[in-house]
């Protein structure tokens, strides 16, 4: 006779900060809502449901019917809502403060929503920390969902996962429940009898065993192939059938009802860890390659080796901000923000009105927290430019609105000094009223980020090229295709795992793979060999000198009006002993404009030493008809995925026109002009592309020693904000207009 076993199924749907409304919209019509229909069908097969925050307040606005829907599944009690950090942060990229306070507001915005409590939380990514139990149970959440690679890492059998653990920190007890891997990969891509077959030997052979399926709403539609697998052909419907058909001894339940009627199995303090796959795309590409060969090898009848690979657990998920340091570009900015916005929260001085400004900074802050821009592995994530720019979007909104409530006059201008993007070096942050622009001495004197806070774009916003563990995969399904080609056979995707996923989104990637030889950030600083070609220098050949990565010594001199920043170093270039001497101006009587000044001391008088400044711009994608290159004329050149080769230019120009933005760079001294597209090929969840990165723009020269003194050259870099400041103010018009005072108090005051 079959024992019982209980069932939970909890569901987690999320789109992230910055994603296109259409794949919002994709997405709902493909998974969320037709799940919906289905489940409403089956009032006796009860499930929970964690929608992230970031998902839900599109849907308030764009489908406030599926909210309703919802809202009626709480009240029959079939469905339990699962509430979370409210944009889905990963907890370990985030302060405390901001966890506890992200976790209470979402828990109040569920439970005013929909009239219900909420008592357990989804951790994003299953990203966890053995210290998160005290911060959630801090934010009032008494129960959470983590997978079952977290136990076995931790020690424990398969046969002690079928129940529930309490787990603690600084005396706060949390229950935590593992989800199954095992139903991860059935659900929903094999046969619902296997699933039943899987449960029932469970209920055959434990007492009162609990199982857990926790995992996307994605794969119920919106995943590659899932929608005619789930829908058209009736997965969905034949695996809630069979649950109906087995009810007897297989009981379908909550993670609350089990809570309130099955006691812990113990207690457990879980090591730090995440899903399988997130631990192996933590690693760098080398070892990620070595651990997924290993433990991926055909041993399954190796008891010795199956027992010894439950221990592996890859890498930690923090090291996501070393493998990519764009990524911990964004992290320090948002940590900068976070204190600020909690020192300001901490001052009693501040007024109703103050106070309003800085919730909405706070809200700002949240939102640019979600998790997606910060990690790499089977989806976009860090590699889509408009996810990044989401989090930097965000992040600068917030810093206008608490210049609003720390700043009396309309033009200023300020630096701020110290280890701003905690790498043990100090860093320099210019800032005036319409931009703020951070360096990095040590590394290269580089400018690694450039506000416009009209626009809320950070023009470098860039991404390296490198290395990655599945461009192996890339190559090797390019000859599967070429052979499959020459026997005139096509390669056909089948149903699996997106984490197995190979298909080419365009055509050649594999000829496309290049990496970076230096970072794509802006005044890095060449010395390059002569007659050197654009071709090779696209490539990362040429260099003679090490400027590019060089440590500069900074001093900073300021005025009422204006501030420079000077930076020098010195280094061999060929065979010569060189100084670079780079001096960068911002004032608040120009504060669309940087000043740029280059002394090149140490030239010989009778050679020519060919000499580069690259600039990297981001945030302005490369192929649209509305964003081009112009020239001194300002005749157009061609749209920024263009190349071009110039020779003898006084300036150059790069436009977008949909984000009102203009930014020219001039000269003091003609120079030859490279610039070209950088783009990655990276993998998503509908398989490997091709992404526009940036725009690598080089003037160079051939330079030798005046009689007297340095080489120098004069720049001059003019964000022209005008069109996108005039947009902001019509729309400003417009929210008076409407009498809606909420919508003009949400967005910085622009000059």
């Amino acid at each position: 006779m079959t024992g019982t076993v209980r069932l939970i199924l909890a569901f987690h749907n999320h789109q992230p900060i910055g994603n296109f409304d259409g794949v919002f919209e994709q997405s709902y019509q493909e998974s969320y809502l037709p799940f919906l229909n289905v489940l409403e069908e089956y009032p006796d097969i009860p499930f929970a449901l964690h929608t992230s925050g970031s998902l839900l307040e599109w849907m308030e606005t764009a489908h406030p019917e599926y909210i309703e829907r919802v809202r009626g599944l709480v009240a029959r009690n079939q469905t339990e809502i699962i509430g979370g950090a409210y944009y889905e942060p990963i907890l370990a990229n985030i302060p405390r403060r901001d966890r506890i306070g992200q976790i209470s507001m979402y828990t109040d915005h569920l439970e005013n929503l929909f009239q219900t409590t909420v008592r357990g939380m989804w951790v994003p990514e299953r990203v966890w920390e053995q210290s998160f139990a005290g911060d959630i149970t801090a934010a009032g959440i008494r129960y959470t969902i983590l997978d079952d690679h977290h136990f076995k890492t931790g020690g424990m059998e398969q046969e002690d996962l079928f129940g529930y653990y309490v787990t603690e920190d600084d005396g706060r007890l949390l229950s935590v429940l593992p989800g199954s891997e095992r139903l991860r990969y059935l659900i929903p891509f094999q046969d619902p009898y296997e699933t039943v077959e899987y449960l029932r030997e469970v209920a055959n052979n434990y007492e009162n065993p609990v199982v857990v399926f926790g995992d996307d709403g994605e794969k119920f539609g919106t995943w590659p192939d899932t929608f005619k697998h789930v829908y058209e052909d009736r997965w969905l419907e034949r695996f809630l059938q069979a649950l109906r058909e087995n009810e007897s001894w297989l009981h379908v339940t909550t993670p609350s009802e089990t809570l309130d009627h099955v006691t812990p199995k113990g207690t457990f303090y879980l090591p730090d860890a995440s899903y399988r796959e997130m631990t192996e795309w933590a690693l760098p590409p080398q070892p990620q390659q070595e651990l997924h060969r290993l433990m991926h090898q055909e041993r399954h009848d190796d008891e010795d080796w199956n027992k010894l690979i439950q221990f592996t657990r890859g890498g930690f998920w923090r090291n996501f901000r070393v493998k990519y340091p764009e990524s911990n570009e964004m992290y320090a900015r948002s940590l900068e923000i976070s204190t600020r916005v909690a020192q300001l929260d901490a001052d009693e001085s501040l007024n109703a009105d103050q106070r309003e400004i800085l919730e909405n900074a706070r809200r700002c802050l949240y939102r640019a927290q979600c998790n997606c821009s910060f990690w790499h592995g089977a989806f976009g994530g860090l590699y889509l430019p408009h996810l990044r720019n989401a989090v930097y979007a965000n992040l600068i909104e917030a810093d206008g609105l608490i210049e609003q409530i720390t700043r009396d006059a309309d033009r200023w201008v300020d630096v701020v000094t110290g280890d701003l993007n905690l790498d043990a070096r100090q860093e320099v942050k210019l800032s005036n009223q319409r931009l703020v622009a951070l360096f990095a001495p040590a590394s290269g004197g580089h400018m690694y980020e450039l506000d416009l806070r009209a626009c809320k774009s950070n023009l470098l916003s860039t991404l390296n090229r490198r290395p990655e563990a599945y461009h192996q995969k890339i190559f090797e399904h390019a000859d599967r295709l070429r052979e499959a080609a020459e026997r005139g056979e096509e390669l056909h995707d089948n149903v699996s795992s997106i984490h197995d996923l190979v298909r080419f989104k365009q055509p050649d990637l594999d000829k496309k793979i290049a990496y970076d030889a230096w970072p794509r950030k802006s005044l890095v600083d060449h010395f390059l060999q002569p007659d050197l070609s654009i071709d090779e220098f696209q490539r990362g050949e040429g260099l003679i000198s090490g400027f590019s990565i060089a440590t500069y010594e900074a001093s900073v001199r300021r005025s009422e009006t204006e501030i420079a920043l000077e930076m020098r170093s010195r280094g061999p270039a060929g065979e010569y002993e060189i100084e670079i001497r780079k001096v960068v101006m911002i004032s608040q009587d120009r504060p669309n404009e940087l000043m740029i000044q280059y002394q090149v001391h140490g030239l010989p008088q009778h050679e020519h030493m060919h000499f580069g400044v690259e600039f990297n711009f981001a945030t302005m994608p490369g192929s649209a008809s509305d964003r081009y290159f112009y020239d001194a004329a300002g005749s157009q050149l061609g749209t920024l995925d263009s190349r071009q080769s110039l020779e003898t230019c006084e300036r150059i120009g790069l436009v977008d026109e949909w984000q009102g933005l203009d930014v020219s760079l001039e000269m003091s001294q003609p120079a030859g002009i490279w610039a070209f597209p950088i783009e990655t090929i990276s993998q998503s969840e509908s398989g490997f592309e091709l992404v526009h990165q940036s725009v690598a723009v080089t003037p160079h020269w051939y330079i030798s020693a005046p009689e007297s003194g340095p080489w120098t050259v004069d720049l001059r870099l003019v964000l022209d904000t005008s069109l996108a400041r005039a947009r902001h103010l019509a729309k400003i018009g417009e929210s008076k207009s409407h009498h809606d005072p909420e919508t003009v108090s949400d967005h910085p005051i622009m000059n």
